[in-house]
């Protein structure tokens, strides 16, 4: 029969850091919380929910021992309770707000405590202007070198690594991780859900002249970065910049200082992931699949799932794609006013994107601006809905994009999506995702309206 650890006795007084749900009860809210969330654990994917399901399937932690099942509330719990059962099947319940940037006794750290050997933005700013550093070599020597090191410093604090057969889940509605790079590297059999993930913020930008035509300012941490990941299901989390908005940044050397990367990458032969009922909201650079136009190793991997997301207020990467296979269905895009959108679908080299059943509210955006051309050549585009659900009007997007830009792309017709969870009619889209994606408001139907 299982047993419960008695949460409230230990919860608040921070003594439960590792200790397994082995005591009497349940006895209170708390211990609620950790049955429902431990009931939403042992869930495994299901087996036609996407990319995840081929194969052998997504199962995280669904099957743990008593003894590997925790329950966190800070960032060294985290670690350490990933860290505990190596690649054993472990369930991890996450309680309130984890601060990824404190130190191993929960004490915030600022910027300020990750420099070192001299590093000021001040110092960094003067060196590396266009007009002294010049616009054909991106920045190197002792200020840059302090940089990366200051950045490293950073990442031993807010990179968290999670081994293989974990599953990764919020207790109710608040579950939330702040400031952390969750890292998944060559590992496989990963669930995560019901959490929000905010402001995975870099305090070290490193500016490059030569992305792009007038440089970039990049940054170094993915809220969730897969890197040769497999059988990865992300479920209802929530993504976004925090205290750290983009929008509210400064300009040096004409472009945005932005501490943030993506929200979800999926690079480096990383395969076989689902990303479903999730929300990415108030960001630049929200998803990457595949990071390299030069990665043989990615040929025949990168397959994606992505369905019944929502993408509010983001500027590109609904997601940009290199070489994978990526089915996105039933996704509702919130554009409206947003003067910064760059485009949603990024069609990059190799890259099969199978698009069906997407509702985009475009506000001032035309169509043609839903798909971007990087080096690819093609792209399925079924039904997609724009404008509002009382004038929702179907839209060839495709033809819409090759009506205004050159060269055309084709029609993928290489490959149909066969492992594919329940589609809802185009029209139903907006309403079902607005309020049913993101972490679970119930504790027992994953799919009452917020």
């Amino acid at each position: 029969m299982r047993r419960w650890i008695t949460l409230a006795s230990c919860l608040f007084a921070g003594n439960c850091i590792l200790a397994p749900l082995v005591c009497a009860g349940p006895t209170s809210r708390l211990d609620a919380l950790a049955s429902e969330g431990e009931r939403l654990a042992r869930q495994p994917l299901a087996a036609t929910d996407g990319w995840a399901a081929f194969s052998t399937g997504t199962t995280g932690g669904s099957v743990a021992a008593p003894e590997n099942v925790y329950v966190v509330t800070t960032r060294k719990e985290l670690a350490d309770a990933l860290k505990n059962a190596g690649s054993l099947p472990k369930i991890i319940l996450v309680y309130g707000t984890i601060d990824a940037n404190v130190d191993d006794n929960n004490m915030p750290l600022a910027c300020a405590d990750y420099v070192t050997q001299g590093y000021t933005l001040e110092a960094y700013l003067a060196a590396f202007h266009p007009e002294v550093w010049g616009r054909t070599k991106v920045p190197s020597g002792p200020l840059e070198d302090a940089r990366k090191a200051s950045q490293g410093n950073q990442q031993k604090r807010v990179r968290i690594t999670v081994p293989a057969n974990t599953t990764l889940v919020g207790l109710g509605n608040d579950a939330t991780i702040v400031g952390a790079n969750i890292y998944l590297k060559n590992v496989d059999n990963v669930i995560i859900r019901n959490i929000t993930f905010r402001d995975a913020f870099d305090c070290f930008p490193q500016w490059d002249p030569t992305d792009g035509s007038t440089g970039n300012w990049n940054s170094q941490y993915d809220n969730i970065w897969l890197t040769g990941a497999t059988h990865v299901w992300v479920d209802h989390c929530a993504f976004d910049d925090g205290g750290h908005p983009d929008s509210e940044q400064p300009e040096y050397f004409d472009r945005v200082y932005t501490p943030h990367d993506g929200e979800l990458d999926i690079t480096n032969a990383s395969d076989l992931v689902t990303v479903s009922w999730n929300r990415f909201v108030d960001h630049d650079k929200v998803m990457l699949v595949g990071s390299s136009d030069k990665a043989p190793a990615d040929v025949g991997k990168l397959r994606v799932t992505l369905h019944h997301n929502l993408y509010a207020n983001v500027i590109q990467r609904g997601p940009r794609v290199r070489y994978g296979q990526v089915h996105i269905y039933n996704d509702f895009y919130v554009i409206g006013e947003n003067d910064g959108y760059d485009y949603s679908w990024g069609v990059g080299v190799q890259s099969h994107i199978y698009a069906e059943n997407n509702f985009f509210e475009m506000g001032s955006v035309t169509p043609d601006q839903i798909i971007k051309r990087f080096s690819g050549t093609t792209i399925h585009v079924g039904e997609t809905c724009v404008n509002g659900p009382a004038s929702a009007e179907r839209i060839d997007v495709l033809a819409a994009y090759n009506a205004t830009y050159n060269p055309d792309l084709a029609p993928d017709d290489s490959w149909v999506p066969l492992l594919v969870g329940e589609m809802h009619p185009t029209e139903a889209v907006p309403a079902l995702v607005w309020h049913k994606a993101g972490p679970f408001l119930s504790k027992t139907d994953p799919h009452v309206p917020r």
